[in-house]
């Protein structure tokens, strides 16, 4: 790779674009005692569809377009996310990817939310990163929270610290799972998902080319763990992805039969049942459910292309309605 591009830097101007229209988009920009600014996407404003898309896509590190497009005539949900890039693995699991834990205090008055977006990148806090052999520089850093609470000042001087900007160049976005703003850009990592999956079951990461996906545009719920299985769900049972590998044939086929969320024991019911199930523990999950509901692997060696799982509309619908 001649140029290895920076997240941070390509996700900027998405940030700056999203404060600067910030009242069409229904978000509030605050700035905190020690400069960090915040972007809010659902807490005290009611966000939306267009905001979310856009934060998807500050979530792939200005590296991936997500797009809304209508879904097949017979569908039940008519509208779908797609999300492409021609950089997968950096894009998703380098800046999308939901896997730095940020937490302060203990007890009722504690905070915790799991970071994604480029801002990962400058602190580097994930084994993965090393995998990656990937460490972005920049002056400037953003991050994904969702949570619908803001953060603690000390908390914020931490997250500049570590990203090694100064606090006013630090932007907190905040998506609520239960705000429009939010269902969307968790839609929105279907192809992560695919990526994170494959990372999961061992395929070599750099042998991951291309890749592109679809799932439906969920509708939000007031209530958190609705609104949590929702957004899960939209993926698991409508999530559709296709990926370009290079490598043995061989491989490109056993990726695509061990992909799809149905190859999962904890697959069958609405992911909000399962996690009730598992008694409200994510850890209790088979990892394997975390998955699009369907694949194509194509092997760019050999031009075939392997395709397993399926859209399960009978679940989806439970869900949803």
């Amino acid at each position: 790779m001649n140029h290895v591009p920076s997240v941070n830097q390509l996700a900027s101007p998405l940030v700056e674009y999203l404060v600067d229209h910030a009242a069409e988009l229904r978000l509030a920009v605050l700035r905190q005692d020690n400069g960090v600014r915040i972007v809010d996407a659902g807490i005290r404003v009611a966000g939306g569809i267009e905001a979310g898309r856009r934060i998807a896509e500050i979530c792939l590190g200005g590296l991936g377009r997500v797009t809304l497009v209508p879904a097949a005539a017979q569908a039940a949900w008519p509208w779908e996310l797609s999300v492409s890039t021609a950089q997968p693995v950096l894009a998703c699991l380098g800046s999308q990817y939901a896997g730095w834990s940020l937490s302060h205090g203990e007890g009722k008055g504690s905070f915790f939310a799991l970071g994604s977006g480029p801002g990962r990148a400058l602190a580097g806090k994930e084994e993965l990163f090393g995998e990656l052999a990937y460490r972005d520089r920049a002056d400037s850093a953003c991050l994904v929270l969702e949570t619908d609470k803001i953060p603690p000042l000390p908390l914020l001087d931490k997250i500049a610290g570590q990203c090694d900007v100064s606090p006013d160049r630090l932007t907190l976005i905040l998506t609520p799972t239960t705000s429009l703003a939010g269902s969307v850009q968790v839609v929105a990592r279907v192809l992560e998902v695919a990526l994170h999956k494959a990372h999961f079951l061992g395929f070599p990461l750099d042998h991951i080319v291309d890749g592109m996906g679809t799932a439906p545009v969920c509708p939000p719920s007031p209530d958190f763990l609705t609104a949590m299985g929702r957004t899960n769900d939209a993926i698991l049972f409508g999530g559709r992805v296709q990926l370009f590998v290079a490598g043995e044939e061989a491989a490109a086929e056993a990726l695509a039969q061990r992909m799809p969320s149905e190859a999962s024991k904890d697959y069958g019911q609405p992911f909000a049942q399962v996690f009730k199930n598992a008694g409200h523990d994510f850890y209790k999950i088979d990892p394997l459910l975390f998955a699009p509901a369907q694949i194509i692997v194509t092997s760019l060696k050999t031009g075939r292309s392997f395709r397993a799982g399926q859209l399960n509309a009978d679940l989806l619908e439970r869900s949803f309605s």
